[in-house]
């Protein structure tokens, strides 16, 4: 793209007579491109946060549900601490971060009661 924008400065400056080096690039902006967001010296961190605090709701509901089915004594811990992470960090996904939360939970539920009916820790689907 700055080629283009490059390639029309000169062209306009040729078509004008006028010295291309006397139009600097910095100048030149494109009509049709979205307009650059300032820069705050804050704004990278907290963007990053942000994508760090989704992708944490994601993986706790994920977890969480795997977690219904295998190994549920180290997925229901893990997505509840993934979803309180998240919520604390301000996610944009909250609804997500609390379905994380709700199944960790919902892990450790259906853990204790195949733990009571069975004895043991070790199970399986088919009985």
């Amino acid at each position: 793209m700055t080629l283009t924008l490059t390639d029309r400065t000169r062209c306009t400056a040729a078509a004008t007579g006028k010295d291309a080096d006397a139009f600097p690039d910095k100048g030149v902006v494109d009509p049709g491109a979205a307009p650059e967001p300032e820069k705050s010296p804050g704004s990278a961190p907290r963007r990053a946060a942000g994508r760090e605090a989704d992708g944490l709701a994601v993986g706790s509901f994920v977890l969480g549900l795997v977690g219904l089915l295998v190994f549920n004594i180290v997925l229901g811990p893990t997505a509840i601490v993934m979803a309180l992470l998240a919520l604390t960090r301000r996610t944009r996904r909250r609804g997500r971060a609390f379905l994380g939360l709700a199944l960790g939970v919902a892990d450790l539920v259906v853990l204790a009661a195949l733990v009571t009916a069975n004895g043991t820790v070790a199970w399986s689907i088919g009985g």
